[in-house]
Formats: structure tokens, C-alpha cells, sequence
């Protein structure tokens, strides 16, 4: 049986996972990866302790998977987005930390940025710190270091996935796909090409960018030091668009949100890019083929990132585990909100300045009520994303489907099909951004035959229905966008 091997490396974690010719996951390891904050709104990373997380995390799956690396098909990659590394082709080191996609320090660059008009319509993006061109631009600038020399053509950039498979391929091969390209603000969103204007406006050069292969297709081969055989990579996705491709959503209109660090909701649209009137994004959805495919997407900055600020900062839970227990202990908040705005606001606000703030407390806002808040602030951050895609599109959600680790959590997954008064879909496998790249490796290599086949696979575990009324439903609403106004006040 041939084994498909999926690198899942995220913000907080480096995971990987086998899946069979079944599409089932019958090993997956993790190791942490350290997020280091210099300054309030700056979130950074070694880009060396990423690769040795990531490494760390296969090898020991394959080893609790019990499979040897001469049975692995191909390997699947995602990844953080927007994450930027930028590095000595001649020594293979980073000339600085890497910059992670919530850092907030070229904010006021980003507010200067001309020609706006011109940028957001090549890129489909709304200009904003988020991407990673301003993070380029920010580390040539200010590395002072001879590495850091743009002129002497040794400097390479990429994201997370061009990272990890320059070091499997000993520096033989930098290249990216359509998925992470796009959310760079360098790539032509029609053309699918890096866009030299684009480039020229952040004073970039084309030699440092990776090429851009397919989404599906083998592209590089794995040294075989590192995993104990020369291993196909034959498949590339930015972990949105894996886990819009893992939750089988291949044709426009079907719908997932992932609960991770943040929350992305993304709505597939076929091969026409969408223009968004609600400040949503247009972005590359991994394709099985050479046939661009298109994503309308709302980014939330912090979701799962709240509930650690609990466990690690306020210290009132020991495990996120908890909270679904907690929340579900008190009727409601009592009228408390969080706006977990650390780093900002994304979509549909895109406001640098704003920031986190507790509102409505009183005497008896205790522990319990907190959390539920806390909680409850992810699905109403989801329902502002999904209210900007109903107006987009004009029609109404008929279910969202949903993974990632905060998906596990019952009240949360019932308080968000109550706030979108729509179904909530959870699958059987809630990792669908490994299980996407998984299928995108696949694909290419004849361990799956067809999307047809992946589709199958696609099962679901639960489905949560809306149970509140609607005027309750309006008055919480109501509640949360004025907390939302003070904290962007």
C-alpha cells in the first residue's frame, strides 16, 4: 500500500501526518514552535527552529506510523502564509528572523503604499502589514548585515512551504505555488506570475523570487539524509487553500472556516478571481491541473490565539480542552465581550490601530464568563466574515464546513451555527489542512485516481444546527459591534 506523507507546518506547531490510499490518517506527530514577540505588535520566528520542528515531527511520524520511507509515495507540504524568510543562497542562513503573517511592524509603510488602486486590483488584496511583500522590504532595510545586500543577487525569498523545501532539497530547488504567491502582493492575481511592476513598486528583484509550479505536480525531490529516502514532493498549498482542497469543497459556493491561530473562512469560486465589495480578499485556491481556480477569503487575526492568552498570559484554564466545559457552566456572559484585536483587526475591518479590549464587565463577570466570552468572540469574528460574503455573493449560506483545532469544541461549534443561524458541518477528520496537501500529492502521483474519488472520502462527524431565536440572536450582534467600535475607537 503506498503512503502519502503531508508536512502541516503552522504558527504554533509543526505536525505531519500519513494518510493511506483511502485518504485515512493513520499517523500524525507534532512538535511546538516558538513565537517570539520584540515588541508589542511584532511576532517573529527562527526560521532554522521552524525546520528542525518540522523535521523533528516527521520522523517521528514515521516512526509511530511504523512505515518505511521506500513505501512513502510523495509528500504533501502547507504552511503558515504570509510568513516571510528571506536568505543566503551561499550560506542557506536567514539574514534575519522570520516575520510572522500577525506581525503588525509595517503598518505605517503599508498606509503609505502608492498606488493603492493599482496593487489591490493586480493582487485581489487589500493592502495591509499582513503580506509579505512589506515584510521583504522591512528585512533588507533593516538587517545590517552584508547578507542583506539586495544588489549582490544572493538573496532569496520565500514563505514557509519555499523554506522547508529548499532545506529537504539541500538547496536545490526554490519554488512556491499559485496559493502562497498570491498572498505575497507580487503575484498577478489574473496571470498567475510574478508582476514586475509589483515588484518594482517594493523595490524587489525578480532573481530572489521562487518559481511558481503547480499546486499538484512533482516539483522537487527530498534529500535522502533527511527522511531515509529520495522522496517526490508533488504538492504545495498555503494551509487555507489546503484545507479549503481537504474539506472537498472544489466547486464555487461551498464554503469551510478553520479554527487555528486565526480563522479564515473561505468560499470556493471557480475560475473567475471575484471582486469583493465588503473588503474580503481574492485569492489562488489549489488546482489538481494547470486550470486557475479562485477563493473569496476573510481573515481573523486572532481566534485560537485568544484561548492561549488564557492559558499562558491570564493563566485561568490549564489546557484548552477546558473551556467547552467552563463556557457551557454559565447561561451567558452576562453581557461581557472580548474583542481579542492584539494585533489589530483583519477582515472586514483591516484596522492596524485597533486593539483588544473587555467590555460590559461587571461584579459578576467571573472565571466561567470570561471564557465563554472569550469563545463566543471567535464565532462572532466568523460571522462578520460570513455576513461580507453573503452581501458578496447575494445568496445565503446553506452550511459552513469547519476544521482545525478549535472545531473539537462542541459550545463553540453550537454558538457559531447560532450567530450565522446556518448549519455548522464538522467531518469526520477535523486536520483537513494536512489531509488537503495529502490529496494534492496524491493526485499527482496516481494514489488518488480523481477528485471524484477524494470526495468520497469526505465524510462528516456532526452536524450542529441553530437553535437561538432571532431577536436573541440580533441583541448578541447588536452587543458585539459595539464592542468592536470601541476597541477600533
Amino acid at each position: 500500500m503506498p503512503f502519502v506523507l503531508a508536512l502541516d507546518e503552522g504558527t504554533t506547531s509543526a505536525r505531519a501526518a500519513l494518510y493511506d490510499d483511502q485518504g485515512r490518517r493513520v499517523a500524525m506527530e507534532s512538535a511546538p514552535v516558538e513565537c517570539i514577540y520584540p515588541h508589542p505588535g511584532w511576532v517573529e520566528q527562527d526560521a532554522n527552529a521552524i525546520w528542525s520542528a518540522q523535521l523533528a515531527a516527521t520522523r517521528r511520524t514515521l516512526e509511530s506510523g511504523r512505515v518505511k520511507p521506500s513505501e512513502i509515495a510523495a509528500i504533501g507540504i502547507t504552511n503558515q502564509r504570509e510568513t516571510t524568510v528571506v536568505w543566503d543562497r551561499l550560506t542557506g542562513q536567514p539574514i534575519a528572523p522570520a516575520i510572522v503573517w500577525q506581525c503588525r511592524r509595517t503598518a505605517a509603510y503599508c498606509d503609505a503604499l502608492k498606488p493603492r488602486e493599482l496593487i489591490e486590483r493586480k493582487t485581489g488584496l487589500v493592502i495591509d502589514a499582513y503580506f509579505s511583500a512589506s515584510k521583504i522590504r522591512w528585512l533588507i532595510d533593516h538587517t545590517d548585515s552584508r547578507s542583506a545586500d539586495l544588489s549582490s543577487g544572493n538573496l532569496l525569498f520565500g514563505n514557509v512551504d519555499t523554506w522547508l523545501i529548499w532545506k529537504l532539497t539541500n538547496g536545490a530547488t526554490h519554488v512556491t505555488d499559485p496559493t502562497n504567491a498570491s498572498r505575497t502582493m507580487l503575484m498577478n492575481l489574473a496571470s498567475g506570475e510574478w508582476d514586475h511592476e509589483l515588484l518594482s513598486i517594493f523595490g524587489l528583484r525578480i532573481e530572489m523570487m521562487p518559481k511558481i509550479v503547480r499546486s499538484s505536480g512533482v516539483c522537487a525531490t527530498c534529500a535522502p539524509e533527511h527522511l531515509g529516502a529520495a522522496i517526490p514532493i508533488a504538492g504545495i498549498a498555503g494551509d487555507q487553500q489546503a484545507a479549503l482542497f481537504g474539506q472537498a469543497c472544489f466547486s464555487p459556493g461551498l464554503s469551510k472556516n478553520t479554527y487555528g491561530t486565526g480563522c479564515f473562512a473561505l468560499m470556493h469560486a471557480g475560475a473567475s478571481a471575484p471582486v469583493s465589495k465588503h473588503r474580503l480578499l481574492s485569492t489562488r485556491a489549489a488546482s489538481p491541473d494547470d486550470s486557475p481556480q479562485f477563493a473569496v477569503e476573510g481573515s481573523v487575526f486572532i481566534a485560537g490565539a485568544a484561548i492561549q492568552w488564557l492559558r499562558d498570559q491570564l493563566k485561568i484554564i490549564s489546557t484548552a480542552a477546558e473551556t467547552e466545559a467552563l463556557a457551557a457552566s454559565v447561561p451567558d456572559t452576562g453581557g461581557a465581550y472580548v474583542v481579542p484585536a492584539f494585533v489589530g483587526l483583519g477582515a472586514p475591518y483591516w484596522d492596524s490601530n485597533a486593539r483588544g479590549i473587555l467590555s460590559g464587565i461587571t461584579a459578576g463577570t467571573d472565571r466561567a464568563r470570561l471564557v465563554r466570552a472569550t469563545l463566543e468572540s471567535i464565532a462572532y469574528q466568523t460571522g462578520d466574515l460570513i455576513a461580507a460574503t453573503e452581501a458578496d455573493s447575494g445568496h445565503k449560506l446553506k452550511e459552513l464546513r469547519v476544521d482545525g483545532g478549535a472545531a473539537a469544541n462542541n459550545f463553540l461549534m453550537q454558538f457559531q451555527a447560532d450567530i450565522l443561524g446556518s448549519p455548522i458541518v464538522r467531518p469526520a477528520d477535523i486536520e483537513t489542512t494536512a489531509l488537503g496537501a495529502a490529496y494534492l500529492a496524491g493526485l499527482a502521483t496516481g494514489v488518488y485516481q480523481s477528485l471524484a474519488d477524494v470526495a468520497k472520502f469526505w465524510k462528516a462527524e456532526r452536524v450542529f444546527e441553530p437553535q437561538m431565536g432571532r431577536d436573541r440572536r440580533e441583541e448578541l450582534l447588536a452587543g458585539w459591534k459595539h464592542a468592536v467600535a470601541r476597541c477600533r475607537a
